[in-house]
């Protein structure tokens, strides 16, 4: 049998990979989470062989949790996901550890397979991830600029481009308004940037929304 732990903020999407999940008689979820604190708490009970990992996770970014978890429970396969297309978190995902990445909008059934896949030792890819791997080994690309952000800079980017405002976009991370402020200041450093209008425009260029 295959323990699963989620963690995920949304309630409505924990169900629905629940149920999914539930339709292998193989795999069996022992544990739930909505944030890094709870997954903390349900890493000390809970049997965990795979762990399913939201990208986004207010407090603490997904990936920062990935290194807590590889450096707490090494033994603890993790596949992240996200509603964020793959050409924007995946590579990032596997090379910080994460052994799969499957995207929230895709197939759910997928989610079968890539617990069944981690769990078998191997690493889960989809078709355009691993080609994306692939090139990115074979003909490193040149570095763009936001590929300097952290994780935390990087979503600052992404939901100023979106048109969030800073208390909303702190508001949905559970940070204060003068650490987004600060994130903000950081990323339009690293960029070379002075307003937001100018980082919507650079997302856009780079097809990052």
């Amino acid at each position: 049998m295959i323990h699963v732990v989620l963690c995920d903020d949304h309630a409505v999407l924990r169900r629905g990979i629940r149920d999914t999940l539930a339709e292998a008689t193989d795999i069996t979820v022992t544990g739930e989470a909505a944030s890094y604190a709870e997954l903390r708490e349900q890493l000390r009970t809970a049997t965990c062989d795979v762990l399913l990992l939201d990208i986004n996770m207010p407090g603490r970014s997904g990936l920062e949790v990935l290194a807590s978890v590889r450096e707490t429970n090494p033994h603890i396969r993790v596949i992240m996901v996200s509603m964020y297309p793959e050409d924007q978190y995946a590579l990032r995902s596997i090379k910080a550890g994460a052994q799969g990445y499957a995207n929230k909008a895709g197939d759910p059934v997928l989610l079968i397979e890539a617990v069944r896949t981690v769990f078998s030792g191997r690493k889960y890819l989809t078709a355009e991830v691993a080609q994306m791997l692939a090139e990115s080994l074979a003909q490193p690309a040149t570095p763009v600029p936001h590929e300097s952000l952290s994780e935390r800079e990087m979503q600052t980017l992404l939901k100023i481009a979106n048109g969030q405002r800073l208390t909303d976009i702190a508001q949905e991370l559970m940070l204060s308004p003068k650490t987004v402020s600060v994130y903000r200041a950081r990323v339009l450093e690293k960029l070379s940037m002075s307003s937001n209008a100018e980082l919507t425009a650079y997302a856009i260029h780079n097809q990052l929304i």
